[in-house]
């Protein structure tokens, strides 16, 4: 290895906000033959398990903290020439680099280049909870406070407490073994830590860390037979719609980030009895890792529809057409069913004529989710509506795609 690390150059400004990451390109690099991504402050990997999320928060550590993460062999893309190119820019304009092989390579890593602390999955099973042992004040100071924690909540309280600034934490499933409260919380804390001066890059499988008002933090990771690992950007909530987003949007509806397919429908009633039409079909909608997502009211739906389209994840709408006993639809439902159907797009969109309870053939009910619910936990595969069975057969060949 031949390191290039400049170490007679000036020293940049303290590690801080000028030295966060800004750009990640790495190519040839485990499942990443070439991708680019950029992190915010508070950045969150979303994909499916063995996608490559960890693989690309290894590429940042490899370039960043080449001391306690030396390349391997194993690190090179197994279809690829051995050659392995990671690029990382800082916000003050500087540039980490890796190029070579992992026998002989140059690493070329400014003195303002932010120290890192890694928080695997394996180390929350110990007393150490992070890895590496990077240089400087400030980071040997966050390095005690984690080694003397008995916990990730405690460690970054105490950061945050402390004034700790200009780190890079790299967290693998910041979930791991909290209760829904804690993560929460922690969740909290790291946009705190952030706010001091540091940086957050983690991966999740858990909606208590996923901020839809603030998709432009998160970035989708999947994997393809034919590219290897990518990641996708979704565009940011306009300003207009944060503060409808921040409160529509709870755990239960943010899982649908960690989908392969949603339905979106109007209320409790359809999320409870959808589950039933899957099952009756032979799929389960947790086995295929389809959400249904109960949208609160149908005028919520082209919000979804946006935020799942925003966000790269198949879905399905489904709703009411509230056609009168006339025949006709008022102005304003046939407004909205069209803005429905113009921001879901061509073949998403599964219309119950005039409502669910006719098509379900249900008497209307002073209890309606309890009583559809019960009807349809009993009801036989045959006499499934034919409307309700298309939902789910689209919704499993969405899902079987991805």
């Amino acid at each position: 290895m031949r390191v290039g690390a400049r170490e007679d150059s000036p020293p940049r400004r303290a590690a801080g906000a000028s030295a966060q990451v800004t750009d990640v390109q790495v190519e040839g690099f485990r499942t990443a033959r070439k991708l680019s991504f950029s992190p915010r402050p508070l950045c969150a990997l979303v994909g499916e398990a063995r996608s490559g999320k960890s693989n690309l928060l290894a590429a940042i550590r490899a370039a960043l903290d080449p001391a306690s993460a030396p390349l391997r062999a194993a690190d090179a893309a197994a279809d690829g020439e051995g050659r392995i190119s990671i690029r990382v820019r800082l916000a003050d304009g500087g540039r980490v680099t890796v190029e070579g092989t992992p026998g002989d390579h140059t690493i070329d890593r400014p003195l303002g280049a932010p120290p890192v602390l890694f928080m695997s999955a394996a180390a929350r099973a110990t007393t150490e909870l992070v890895e590496g042992a990077p240089s400087g004040v400030e980071a040997a100071r966050a390095l005690e406070i984690f080694r003397r924690a008995l916990g990730p909540v405690e460690a970054i309280d105490v950061c945050c407490a402390s004034g700790v600034k200009g780190l890079l934490l790299l967290v693998e499933e910041p979930e791991l073994y909290l209760r829904p409260q804690a993560q929460r919380y922690l969740y909290r804390l790291l946009r705190r830590f952030v706010s001091s001066g540091n940086q957050v890059i983690y991966s999740t499988h858990s909606p208590a860390f996923l901020n839809v008002a603030r998709l432009e933090e998160l970035v989708f990771i999947e994997r393809l037979p034919s590219m290897g690992t990518r990641a996708l950007h979704p565009e940011p909530v306009g300003a207009d719609e944060e503060f409808r987003v921040m409160s529509e949007f709870d755990a239960a509806r943010s899982e649908l980030f960690l989908a392969r397919a949603a339905v979106l429908v109007e209320g409790l009633t359809e999320k409870l009895v959808l589950p039933f039409v899957f099952s009756a079909l032979g799929h389960d909608v947790d086995r295929q890792a389809i959400s249904v997502v109960e949208c609160g009211g149908k005028p919520n739906i082209p919000l979804f529809a946006r935020i799942c389209t925003a966000a790269g994840i198949p879905f399905v709408v489904v709703h009411d057409s509230d056609r009168r006993s006339s025949g006709r639809l008022a102005p304003g439902d046939l407004a909205l069913n069209a803005l429905i159907a113009n921001t879901a797009g061509e073949g998403r969109v599964v219309v119950l004529d005039p409502d669910f309870e006719a098509v379900a053939g249900l008497d209307a009910h002073s209890h309606k989710p309890e009583h559809a619910w019960r009807e349809f936990a009993g009801r036989p595969p045959a006499e499934m509506p034919e409307q309700l069975v298309r939902v789910a057969e689209l919704a499993v060949s969405l899902a079987r795609q991805q």
